[in-house]
């Protein structure tokens, strides 16, 4: 799965690593601990225009009568994404890019849990393949969000945990925002990213709790 991440880069270098055409809120401060039912940067993309804004962590189909049903709804897996009622829809008209330096994940070590910070190792940016929604209620107030797609893990990953989140290449970023066809064609992006391009290290506990948001949290132990 993915349950925690960091983005930690200036707006300068997010515009110009994604190719960003329009900012919904310049508001952007760095985050070393970003957990789910929080707000997250994504990048949308608007008749071939990419526009990035803030997005809640955890999505809510449109059809949820309760929208803490995004509270189960942070991750959806690759390899069934096209078939789940909560996911299809978005898969098809929906995609969006979450711009991450890292990642966390938990190594069980016999009866502990180590925390990771994984990353590339020419610590660049990078996006997860995620997906978006937007929710009403009866009162007509929005509600906008979004999950991150997981698929199997790559060679580093394997020893850590049994899910990591589909990271894109740059070259396909386009393809993943603007893709018209059939979702189906979508299926060669779903897979582990090059393990060679990554590494990972041992970082505190601190990360365990979404209230230590510092560069602490990354730091390697």
């Amino acid at each position: 799965m993915c349950g925690r991440f960091t983005l930690t880069a200036e707006i300068d270098l997010l515009m110009d690593w994604f190719e960003i055409d329009e900012w919904a809120d310049n508001n952007l401060q760095p985050r070393f601990n970003i957990a789910p039912s929080q707000d997250l940067l994504a990048i949308v993309s608007n008749h071939g225009k990419r526009r990035a804004g803030f997005l809640k962590w955890g999505l809510v189909p449109t059809w949820a009568k309760d929208p803490s049903i995004g509270n189960k709804m942070i991750n959806s897996r690759a390899e069934t994404v096209m078939e789940k009622p909560s996911f299809r829809n978005a898969f098809k008209r929906r995609r969006c890019l979450i711009p991450a330096d890292g990642f966390y994940e938990w190594k069980k070590e016999g009866k502990q849990k180590q925390p990771k910070y994984i990353q590339m190792k020419n610590k660049n940016l990078f996006a997860f393949a995620g997906l978006w929604e937007k929710w009403s209620d009866e009162n007509g107030k929005s509600l906008h969000t979004c999950t991150i797609l997981t698929t199997k893990p790559n060679e580093l990953m394997e020893d850590i945990h049994n899910r990591m989140p589909v990271i894109l290449p740059k070259e396909d970023y386009s393809t993943w925002l603007e893709w018209g066809g059939s979702a189906e064609g979508l299926d060669d992006l779903l897979h582990p990213y090059n393990t060679s391009e990554m590494t990972a290290h041992n970082v505190s506990t601190l990360v365990n709790s979404p209230l230590n948001d510092i560069a602490d949290c990354i730091e390697e132990v």
